[in-house]
């Protein structure tokens, strides 16, 4: 959520970042809002201390043995007028509120303007693998090793999903425990969080109410009361852990990481580039999130960043790294950088991870805050990065690494969770 304040103090300069992701704001709405909240505000104050005064000269008059009963009646009007007046700033705030809400985050200041045609590549990493046999598909290698059973993914649960089987299914455990491994090593903290959220964990991440329709929402008993959904990615759980608390600046920051299934409502299209596990309505994804303080969350970043390319460097996957220009950010993020693998087959590079710092976005949204030393409370910034979603490297691997009799090298580094150096037909 965007502080009012800035807004406030210089509407156009919010308007002029806003543009930035191609978000043409009209915050003429959100200011009057905010200033007949101000006003009723101010009105409710005056008749308050005028209702005080009013009470406070009954003892005198009914001690001189005067008729209090007129001032009686003027108590009861203005409570009246102040009930009256509660009620209208409670349905001004939740105008203003829903408002805000619905705002995207600001960019920051070194991130370009416009669309994914202004991302820019800031470092590519290893060499475009080159063969001298005939290049198969992630798809038809995964048939061919049975390590994926598309045709039976399908037939439990609708096109876009996929069945993991034998090898393959020991490929996927041996990355996720890769990932978590080198998290654990790294000093984060795992967390095993719920699959089934309630709706306040959707709008303290920044993805409702403008994105509701985007996931799995779950029927209950209670006719939907709850507003549960299913989790699109782990950071929805990991970023409200906190929501309501305040820390203490010495507890932070805090790094979290999280293995789920993630489920998305949209799997893409049916077209080729997006065959396979390219997309899909549930996907593995190990997720790292971090708790800072303002001061120190530009190196948070980095440190996401650098933690999430090593793991694709572990598996020695050619890859490269592009910093998002503002309309090719998620909503909630200020910035975002993606992690891009190649995929030999289809020409063209696929993001397996995204690393992204929301500032104090998601804070306000879900107010969490910490102390300082001073004692002063601010809002805390929250940190993303995938490390890593494993449905587009499985197929960066099977194709990076394929061999001319059909076979697949095991990346090193996956070795000793799989138990084999080749995966081959049996």
């Amino acid at each position: 959520m965007i502080d009012i304040s800035l807004i406030r103090s210089d509407a156009k300069a919010v308007e002029a970042a806003l543009d930035k992701r191609g978000y043409k704001a009209d915050l003429d709405c959100i200011l009057k809002l905010d200033g007949d909240r101000r006003e009723i505000i101010g009105r409710t104050e005056g008749l308050k201390a005028e209702k005080n005064k009013v009470s406070a000269d009954i003892p005198r008059l009914k001690m001189s043995g005067q008729p209090v009963e007129s001032i009686f009646a003027k108590m009861r009007e203005l409570g009246a007028e102040i009930d009256k007046n509660d009620e209208a700033l409670k349905a001004v705030e939740e105008k203003l509120r829903m408002e805000l809400l619905c705002l995207p985050n600001l960019p920051d200041p070194d991130v370009v303007a416009g669309g994914k045609e202004n991302n820019e590549v800031i470092k590519v990493w290893g060499n475009k693998p080159e063969f001298d046999f005939p290049l198969k598909n992630h798809v038809d290698l995964c048939e061919s090793l049975r390590l994926i059973d598309y045709e039976r993914g399908v037939k439990l649960a609708g096109n876009g999903s996929w069945l993991y089987t034998g090898l393959g299914a020991v490929m996927e455990w041996a990355l996720l425990n890769y990932f978590v491994k080198t998290h654990i090593k790294d000093g984060y903290t795992f967390i095993l969080p719920p699959h089934m959220l309630g709706y306040e964990c959707g709008l303290g991440a920044g993805q409702f109410p403008k994105f509701e329709d985007d996931v799995y929402r779950i029927d209950t008993a209670d006719g939907g009361a709850a507003r549960r959904f299913l989790l699109p990615t782990a950071e929805t759980a990991l970023v409200n852990i906190y929501r309501g608390e305040i820390l203490q600046e010495s507890e932070l920051p805090k790094k979290l990481f999280a293995y789920t299934p993630c489920y998305r409502k949209e799997a893409g299209s049916y077209r080729a580039e997006e065959r396979g596990m390219i997309r899909g309505h549930q996907f593995d994804k190990v997720e790292m999130v971090q708790v800072t303080t303002p001061e120190t969350s530009g190196k948070a970043f980095e440190e996401l960043l650098n933690k999430a390319c090593a793991l694709v460097e572990g598996l020695g996957l050619h890859y490269r790294l592009s910093k998002l220009a503002a309309g090719d950010c998620s909503a909630s993020m200020a910035r975002t950088y993606d992690i891009e693998v190649w995929i030999p087959s289809m020409g063209i590079y696929k993001e397996v991870s995204s690393v992204s710092n929301a500032n104090d976005y998601q804070a306000r949204r879900n107010m969490t805050r910490y102390r300082a030393a001073d004692g002063k409370i601010g809002y805390v910034h929250t940190l993303n990065g995938s490390g890593l979603a494993t449905s587009r490297i499985m197929p960066a691997i099977v194709e990076q690494y394929q061999n001319k009799d059909g076979s697949v090298t095991v990346p090193e580094v996956l070795r000793e969770f799989v138990g084999t150096d080749i995966l081959k037909r049996r």
